[in-house]
């Protein structure tokens, strides 16, 4: 807890600052104007800051929200007593570095009608200094929090979210009046696209400073619906003119780029006549600039950094219509071209990846391809696994697939190198360079360890695994050797490969490779990802393939039960059932299979 002058001070707020004994009178004014007033920082054109003190204060206020509140009565009178400090100054607060961290913390503890009168203060008396804030780097955070409050509203407390609704009608007025400084600014765009959101009624998680990790740049944020007011159902419609009147900035500015993206996945979801409507005027848009004569304007746009970005997203949320024309009037014919480019393959795999439900996809895949060497040769891997997932998903164009990837990596001709497709496509090496063979001819090949499988080979064969025909693939796995099975389990992406291709399998196929990983099993379960691919084995193994692994690893049983991911395992499939009570265990498993069975058969 704070100590009891740090509490008194964040019940009361800080209002004077004691003048130290030594201090002249024109110094303590001099520090008395700053405390009250703000300070004007150097080399920022004058803008006021927050005093040294009030920083001080805010931080202490953000210590006593990470301890938390012993009920509600304590959290709603510190909420209101620091609300009552920040009141007179809530601009610099949230200019703040620290006041605007604090207050975003603050904003989702008050209630509706205390955000609101933030909103309002930060707007000023005829919201003309919205823009202000919401363009600045700190500011902009804050407004985008309170914005954000709006997803509390119901038809029930309705009055109580009267003011903040109104405070966000008013934002969105100003947003329209100065829409292109709002689109164009890094800070004010994200407060554009909040604001969309919260008028549409879905919200993703709140945005943070920290940069995503790899993984988390490349998937879509998951949206939460609310309840929206019907003033915000029109002010949508409104705000989306308004952004269309400036569509030629979606492709000339990245930051505006970005709104016209959230403003179309927005209405996808909660307003698809709008969206349709929106998706056709921007690629009526798109198609009329001018280009050289025979060329689609399109070409140039998928080759740009900010413009692709919105074509990808036009792709993914187009209907059958507007991607068949796309295609058929623009695209068709440079669709290999395309899928070399450095920044255009990415168009194209979103391409590909929305037409697999259409029969579009089949024209589309005779072109690709023809150019699949010459894409892998240029690195773009995402297209290769894109078009065998589209493969997988539409069910069609599989063997000549499979066929082309078998010629690609060389490994068609002679029939004795199918056996080594498994490694090649997890690798993403041809068979000439996996086993250092100078003659393309030869067929004789060495051992080579299994050691570098990739992220993508192990998308491609993950994708492959859900073809129909995936005889080839399983052959190839039965040939590999035991330490190269283990190697296969405990790998980040191999992992995933033997998971898909053993749980795909059917029964019968799926005996002949865990026979194979007899003798394998302790050493796998006591893998971090080894235990995980175990537990899916498992999971769709029948009960006599269950029982031959649990023989395995009861006899490990110290082992086992001492190792952190084993323990796990032991646990999950009963083992201790299994040695001791065994007639008991196979009768629980004899029913899991069974209950497993019927509903795969409902599913079907």
């Amino acid at each position: 807890m704070l100590a009891e002058e740090e509490e008194r001070m964040l019940h009361k707020g800080v209002g004077k600052k004691r003048r130290q004994p030594d201090e002249d009178e024109g110094e303590g004014e001099k520090k008395k104007r700053g405390g009250e007033e703000g300070q004007k920082g150097h080399g920022d054109g004058g803008k006021k800051r927050l005093d040294a003190l009030s920083v001080g204060y805010f931080r202490r206020v953000g210590e006593k929200l990470s301890e938390g509140f012993e009920d509600n009565e304590e959290k709603e009178m510190f909420v209101e007593n620091i609300l009552t400090e920040v009141k007179g100054k809530a601009a610099l607060v949230a200019t703040d570095q620290t006041g605007s961290i604090t207050l975003q913390r603050l904003l989702p503890l008050s209630s509706p009608d205390q955000v609101g009168k933030v909103l309002a203060e930060l707007g000023g008396e005829l919201a003309s200094e919205f823009m202000a804030v919401s363009c600045d780097r700190c500011g902009g955070h804050v407004v985008e929090s309170a914005v954000r409050q709006m997803s509390r509203w119901t038809e029930e407390e309705e009055e109580s979210c009267s003011v903040l609704e109104a405070q966000v009608l008013s934002l969105s007025q100003i947003v329209r009046d100065n829409s292109v400084e709002f689109i164009r600014n890094v800070h004010g765009s994200h407060v554009v696209r909040t604001l969309l959101h919260v008028l549409g009624g879905c919200l993703g998680p709140p945005r943070t400073e920290t940069r995503p990790g790899a993984k988390e740049r490349n998937i879509a944020p998951q949206l939460t619906d609310f309840e929206i007011p019907t003033s915000f159902w029109y002010e949508l419609k409104s705000l989306t003119e308004t952004l269309m009147e400036h569509v030629n900035l979606s492709v000339t500015d990245a930051v505006a780029s970005a709104v016209f993206q959230t403003m179309l996945t927005v209405c996808h979801r909660k307003r698809p006549k709008l969206c349709k409507q929106l998706l056709k005027r921007i690629m009526e848009y798109l198609s009329s600039r001018s280009a050289a004569p025979g060329v689609s304007p399109l070409l140039v746009f998928l080759k740009d950094q900010a413009s692709s970005h919105l074509i990808e997203t036009i792709i993914q949320l187009s209907h059958k219509s507007l991607l068949r024309d796309l295609c058929k009037n623009h695209l068709m014919g440079e669709l290999v071209n395309l899928a070399l480019h450095p920044i255009a393959n990415f168009p194209i795999q979103r391409l590909t990846a929305a037409s697999a439900k259409y029969k579009l996809f089949l024209g589309l895949f005779d072109e690709l391809v023809q150019g699949v060497e010459a894409i892998l040769a240029s690195g773009h891997m995402g297209v290769i696994v894109q078009l065998a997932e589209s493969c997988a998903e539409s069910e069609e164009k599989q063997a000549e697939m499979m066929q082309c990837l078998l010629d690609a990596f060389h490994c068609a001709e002679p029939g004795s190198r199918h056996t080594s497709c498994l490694p090649l496509f997890m690798s993403l090496i041809t068979y000439e360079v996996y086993y250092h063979c100078d003659t393309p001819e030869g067929s004789t090949q060495t051992e080579v360890p299994l050691t570098s499988i990739c992220y993508h080979g192990s998308r491609l064969v993950q994708a492959l695994a859900r073809f129909k025909e995936r005889s080839l693939l399983l052959s190839s796995l039965r040939t590999l050797s035991p330490a190269d099975l283990f190697t296969l389990a405990s790998h980040t992406a191999g992992s995933h490969v033997l998971q898909a291709l053993i749980t795909t399998s059917s029964d019968k196929g799926r005996g002949k490779i865990l026979k194979r990983l007899e003798g394998q099993y302790v050493q796998i379960a006591c893998s971090k990802l080894g235990s995980r691919v175990l537990e899916a084995v498992w999971n769709s193994a029948s009960v006599s393939q269950r029982q031959s692994i649990a023989q395995e690893l009861v006899s490990s049983e110290s082992q086992l039960r001492s190792d952190q991911f084993a323990r796990h395992v032991w646990a999950k499939f009963a083992l201790s059932h299994f040695a001791n009570r065994r007639a008991h265990w196979q009768e629980i498993q004899t029913g899991e299979s069974k209950k497993r069975k019927l509903f795969s058969d409902i599913l079907e």
